[in-house]
């Protein structure tokens, strides 16, 4: 029987419910072989059993709504300056130059993005840099604060549940990953995929909703709408259409996962190309919360994987300047040279 024939691609579900639920050992056994499976194959999981309910998601996606539905200047008026925090408006970021990678023209993806997070006062045990944390502004909207913060309590859950399997995955300390994220620079990017109205845009264009990129930290939580859009590069080097099954959160992998395993759980490459229907752009949103991991944690390859890549592991890197560099490509305009084994990922899917 020959088994090498190719296999559509597909990113795996996984059901969490028996560690949300205190599950069985045995139960427990099974959802962490399956995570180490998904993430060494795909690096996007589909999860299930997650636990968040629908009126807390409907209650971010209204939030949304209110908030986008501004006109322009208003929400440019929750613009802050050098901080990943409030508006993004509109062609003001290049993801794909975070990713080490020249974009065909900066600054041009056209999602717009708010952003909010956890505070560096919000530790008041520590004396750590708000230029790392940030300051949330929010805007004057009756009950936004409100429904995000509600989601964001419920991803930050699912976030540590997920590295709790992920410790179990990979045979580590139960507490290996609550060391690293105990004071997580955690935010939730909230983006809308439509252009304001009277933008002029060509629609026979190779359009960008989202440039290609990889995400910073150690795992990130998305809501979406069942909207195409998102596309996933495969390991065959493929671009592939990736959507959200029912009830199902994507989850994938950032960087200082990849840097952990050694690229045998891989940070995965992804991006957004907007759908258009009858010569519009159809409306899309989704909301990424990125559990990025302490600012002052070092990164280093795990010993358990000093063998994958051919033995080259990563160098030891401080979050904080993992993460600056990553922004000063998305946000600042600046290649990140650092971005060297994405950047070599991006260039190979080019050419086929």
């Amino acid at each position: 029987m020959n088994n090498d024939k190719p296999t559509a691609f597909s990113v795996p579900v996984v059901d969490i419910s028996a560690y949300v639920q205190d599950g069985t050992p045995a139960e427990r056994e099974k959802v962490a072989k399956a995570m180490d499976d998904a993430c060494s194959t795909v690096g996007f999981i589909q999860v299930t059993g997650h636990g968040i309910d629908d009126s807390v998601t409907d209650g971010l996606a209204s939030a949304m709504d209110d908030f986008f539905g501004l006109d322009l200047e208003s929400k440019k008026g929750y613009k802050v300056e050098g901080a990943n925090r409030g508006y993004t408006a509109p062609k003001t970021e290049s993801l794909s130059l975070s990713a080490g990678v020249e974009a065909a023209s900066r600054m041009n993806d056209f999602f717009e993005a708010y952003n909010v997070g956890v505070e560096a006062r919000s530790f008041t045990d520590l004396d750590l840099d708000e230029g790392d944390y940030g300051v949330n502004v929010w805007p004057q909207i009756e009950g936004y604060r409100d429904r995000v913060q509600t989601y964001f309590a419920e991803a930050s859950r699912v976030a540590y549940t997920l590295t709790s399997i992920f410790a179990d995955a990979l045979g580590l300390e139960s507490d290996f990953f609550d060391r690293i994220t105990d004071h997580s620079i955690d935010v939730l990017r909230m983006n809308n995929y439509a252009l304001p109205p009277g933008t002029e845009v060509t629609l026979d264009g190779d359009l960008t909703g989202m440039g290609e990129h990889t995400d910073f930290g150690i795992v990130t939580v998305l809501w979406a709408d069942q909207v195409r859009g998102l596309q996933v590069l495969g390991r065959d080097g493929a671009w592939n259409d990736v959507s959200p099954a029912d009830g199902a959160l994507l989850i994938n992998l950032g960087d200082l996962t990849a840097r952990l395993t050694n690229d045998r759980w891989m940070s995965t490459l992804h991006r957004v190309k907007p759908p258009v229907v009858n010569g519009t752009i159809e409306r899309r949103r989704s909301a990424a919360f990125f559990r990025d991991g302490n600012a002052d944690a070092v990164i280093s390859t795990l010993p358990s994987h000093l063998e994958y890549d051919n033995g080259m592991a990563y160098e030891p890197i401080l979050v904080t300047d993992h993460i600056a560099a990553k922004l000063a490509g998305s946000r600042g305009g600046k290649l990140n040279a650092a971005a060297v084994r994405e950047a070599a990922r991006l260039r190979e899917a080019a050419t086929r």
